[in-house]
């Protein structure tokens, strides 16, 4: 054999040797994405309809962001879904991705849905809640292998109320729909109400089923009727009446909560901070906006993402330590870094206030103190949340 044959087998024993490293070192993260999607109840009015695959979109636009940087990384990214408009069967489905080896999930499921999820997958799982804002979930439930990419209810509310104590419209008219989740709303605004110097003056339950689209110009201003008031409050999650309250009220006031001006987590009129780039991406990918729960799921993958980088791990329960400490933050397109509360599983954020064609203001407003960051004034501070002592103990 010739030495330049000689050179041409070593150097092929040095390329295979340094592609099977390669191999051995790279990761694959696979990850889950549940949606409970239950039929949809007749719309009492002109209520655009929530698109079918909010949270879908997000998920995978993150998935494809994680790919660009993980394939220099030797990081590869794979999501797999279900879908079902049966929460058993959905809970089934999830059950055999565990089985088949998926430890994170991203969940797009109302409260009841995630807290038997839980459950059932155990403490070797890390699960994003990207459906629920209930504060139950921050506060009493404690699910400590849970963490929260969508704002609480009572992040929104206090949020808006910051809002309006910087305008002074203190006297609040606060009407509340006939859903659960209505009066869970309400109370997150009353509850800011009494943190930020805002008065409910009256409070009216709207319990009727009225065509709005036609009577609407001659039964709201009667319903609104009373002592005066700065602004009405709605909370109306499902878009029963609300959007028919504006320049209906008794008295010519501004009109905000889930209809009129708007907390969420996100939305198309968000463009600062490289928030349009995003955007575009996400539009380009999905064909539509995208909205709060498509930007919760596309945050907790990224904060996968961002953990496996650091890690250069994937067990469940080294990137959930990771995300509850002070060493991770991610950049999130609000202007702030954005870190997890380690006493509720929280993600801190900036709450956009919208209307539907423009970006009003972004809480926490100018001018509030806290003495940890600003950022924990919207939703449940660590004294107020029974969930402290076990994320604290989270390692134990």
């Amino acid at each position: 054999m010739t030495t330049r044959q000689l050179l041409r087998l070593a150097g092929l024993g040095l390329a295979l040797l340094i592609g099977a490293t390669a191999a051995a070192e790279s990761l694959e993260i696979r990850i889950g994405y549940l949606s409970y999607r239950p039929a949809t109840p007749p719309a009492l009015s002109n209520v655009l309809p929530e698109s079918r695959d909010t949270g879908l979109r997000g998920t995978e636009l993150a998935i494809a962001d994680s790919n660009t940087t993980g394939r220099f990384l030797k990081q590869r990214y794979r999501l797999e879904t279900a879908e079902n408009g049966d929460p058993q069967a959905l809970l089934l489905q999830a059950q055999a991705m565990h089985d088949s080896g998926i430890g994170l999930f991203v969940a797009d499921l109302p409260a009841a849905q995630l807290i038997e999820l839980s459950t059932r997958l155990g403490p070797d799982t890390l699960i994003f809640n990207a459906g629920s804002s209930d504060d139950t979930l921050r506060t009493e439930q404690c699910l400590a292998n849970v963490l929260h990419t969508l704002p609480s209810r009572a992040m929104l509310a206090d949020a808006l109320a910051q809002w309006l104590a910087s305008r002074r419209w203190q006297d609040w008219l606060l009407i509340v729909g006939n859903q659960p989740e209505d009066r869970a709303y309400a109370e997150a605004l009353k509850r800011a109400g009494r943190r930020f110097g805002g008065t409910v003056v009256a409070e009216k339950a709207w319990s009727f089923d009225t065509d709005l689209r036609r009577s609407a110009q001659k039964e709201l201003p009667l319903f609104t009727q009373g002592k005066d008031y700065d602004v009405v409050l709605v909370a109306d999650e499902r878009g029963d009446f609300g959007e028919y309250v504006l320049y209906n009220s008794w008295f010519p006031r501004p009109v905000a909560g889930t209809q009129g001006l708007t907390p969420v987590a996100w939305h198309r009129v968000v463009e600062q901070w490289g928030a349009a780039q995003l955007q575009s991406r996400f539009e380009e990918n999905a064909g539509r906006w995208m909205d709060s729960r498509d930007y919760a799921a596309w945050a907790g993958v990224r904060s996968i993402a961002e953990a496996v980088t650091q890690l250069k791990a994937v067990e469940p329960a080294a990137i959930r330590d990771f995300l509850l400490s002070d060493k991770f933050q991610l950049a999130a397109f609000k202007g702030r870094k954005l870190s997890y509360r380690p006493w509720s599983g929280q993600l801190r954020q900036p709450i956009p206030l919208v209307h539907p064609r423009a970006l009003v203001s972004q809480s926490p407003q100018e001018g509030i103190l806290h003495p940890v960051t600003d950022l924990d004034s919207l939703g449940f501070d660590a004294p107020e949340s029974r969930c402290a002592e076990l994320y604290a103990n989270r390692g134990e």
